[in-house]
């Protein structure tokens, strides 16, 4: 038996950090999550997540006040505003920690990605079921087309090769 949970935007947000110059928080009660999480028999063995993650988003909380700026640059968000990842495996390695591969999508480009899933925890709470999870990883942001540079005061590069994504995601069953 699969059980559907779908993701509560208003419990789940998004880290986008590139060195030195875009540290973006996309936070959950501002921002447009849509996705859901398949579990067949209550095993995260074989869970399907599914997440699109509006990035376009006006009402975005962002640490610094540039950062959407350089995040609309960047990612080109008014032509590509959905990041979005589909899993192919999900691999149970212990009780709380599973290795997730997907294909991630960034300006239409779809690439393999490898990413960590540590569940934090399924809990009921007023008769609805919950299950949270915190997925990690890096991405080369060249893999994506994500080649926008910007330079520091002595005119090196300011902008690191990788992103890193942390996402807390929250589902409802």
């Amino acid at each position: 038996m699969t059980t559907k949970w779908t993701i509560d935007s208003s419990q789940s947000d998004a880290l986008i950090k590139i060195r030195h110059s875009i540290i973006a928080y996309l936070a959950g009660t501002k921002n447009k999550f849509d996705g859901y999480l398949d579990i067949q028999n209550n095993e995260l063995q074989n869970a399907s997540i599914t997440f699109d993650l509006d990035i376009n988003n006006k009402d975005t909380k962002l640490d610094q006040v540039d950062s959407h700026l350089k995040l609309n640059d960047f990612f080109d968000t008014n032509e590509y505003p959905i990041i979005s990842f589909k899993s192919i495996s999900f691999q149970k390695v212990n009780k709380n920690i599973n290795f997730l591969k997907g294909n991630l999508t960034v300006k239409n480009i779809t690439k393999v990605v490898e990413l960590d899933a540590e569940l934090i925890g399924i809990e009921t709470y007023n008769g609805s079921t919950k299950a949270a999870f915190e997925i990690t990883g890096s991405i080369n942001r060249k893999d994506f087309g994500l080649t926008l540079n910007s330079y520091n005061q002595s005119g090196g590069l300011a902008m690191g090769q990788d992103i890193k994504l942390v996402a807390n995601l929250e589902f409802s069953a």
